[in-house]
């Protein structure tokens, strides 16, 4: 089977920091490369990959701040990734809409995997899309609106690389906020319920350009440095340090999140998980047994009280399970079979081509030959 995969040219594949649609697509392909899969890898020139890497610009769009408009680098990389699937069996867009406008002039099928929501500008496009489409989690597929276009051919969790994430059973007594730093993921929420319980907090995160008034006049405020401490944007090799050293991770989450890869991240470390009951957070953490489902912040705050009767060896035992490379490449390979089975079956089915009328005089030199 030969698969293309077109990951967003905007971050590296994977991500030095932040990037979770990125941190999914090299999972994934490195998953499916020791599957024996032919991979083809469409992303920026910085990304690593032990699949086949095709890239129309050398870095990712985010490093690429003296580009005045990213956005002709970003069209350019979906049309030349789509004119590299001749020859392939399938296409798996992880780049949103862009590459599914794009697949109208292509003829090879294409899987598309919801990573973000649809808005009411991109249904358009969804409503024309004659593609397949999955979702991450449950909750993604029961709260997206209907669409004319696409077909569905169901859910598929996101995977970590468990291997890579250090497991302790010993913890330190601070706890942990690992995120953007945005209205939506609850900043201010987590470090109130450290105040209510006189717990050390650690805020780690990024600060997009669209939540710099959030963080400057309701988070900044907050960081005293002593109880509060900001650590800014974690990279790979620190945010695996704070997981396994938190007392527990805090998901205050105030959006339906689809899924939450830090959440699968802690619990492989051995660290528990409180979140609010949204989205997908009932698919990644079992309440009770590797962290805590609450609907307030009151709750919460009862829940990190308990966070000792749960077992670290649960929570790592439940993500690799669950959250493996080999369970998500299994779940797209089932996907990628069940395309191409319903594409020859259109095909086989097509009513054959009307064949071309001859002329008389063209019979008579047939059957002089």
């Amino acid at each position: 089977m030969r698969v293309l995969q077109v990951a967003p040219l905007w971050e590296t594949v994977p991500p030095p920091a932040y990037g979770g649609t990125e941190a999914v697509v090299s999972v994934l392909c490195e998953a499916l490369v020791r599957l024996g899969v032919d991979v083809t890898l469409c992303a920026s020139g910085d990304s690593r990959t032990s699949a086949r890497l095709h890239t129309v610009y050398h870095r990712s769009l985010r490093t690429a701040e003296d580009l005045a408009d990213a956005a002709p680098y970003d069209w350019m990389h979906a049309a030349l990734s789509l004119r590299e699937a001749q020859g392939y069996d399938l296409i798996h867009n992880h780049a949103g809409e862009l590459p599914m406008a794009m697949s109208h002039l292509v003829d090879v099928p294409m899987l598309t995997t919801m990573h973000c929501l649809i808005t009411p500008d991109t249904r358009f496009v969804w409503d024309r899309y004659r593609g397949w489409y999955n979702t991450i989690s449950d909750a993604q597929r029961r709260a997206m609106p209907p669409v004319r276009g696409g077909r569905f051919v169901g859910t598929v969790h996101n995977g970590i690389d468990v291997e890579s994430f250090p497991f302790s059973a010993e913890k330190d007594d601070h706890l942990l906020f690992l995120a953007r730093i945005a209205p939506d993921k609850g900043t201010h929420l987590a470090i109130e319920v450290a105040r209510r319980l006189g717990m050390r907090l650690l805020v780690a995160g990024k600060v997009d350009r669209a939540d710099q008034d959030y963080y400057r006049d309701v988070v900044e405020p907050l960081i005293d440095g002593e109880q509060v401490v900001f650590l800014g944007e974690a990279d790979s090799a620190r945010k695996r340090e704070l997981y396994r050293r938190a007392y527990c991770l805090l998901m205050p989450l105030c959006w339906d999140e689809p899924f939450g890869l830090v959440m699968a991240e802690a619990m492989a470390c051995g660290t528990p998980v409180v979140a609010f009951a949204r989205g997908g957070a009932s698919e990644i953490i079992v309440d009770g047994q590797t962290g805590y489902l609450v609907d307030d912040l009151d709750a919460m705050v009862e829940a990190v009280g308990k966070i000792e009767r749960i077992d670290p060896v649960r929570c790592r035992r439940h993500v690799a399970e669950h959250f493996a490379p080999a369970v998500m490449a299994g779940g797209y390979l089932k996907a990628y079979r069940a395309i191409l089975d319903q594409t020859a079956k259109r095909r086989w089915l097509a009513p054959a081509p009307a064949l071309p009328k001859v002329k008389d005089d063209d019979r008579e030199a047939a059957a002089i030959a």
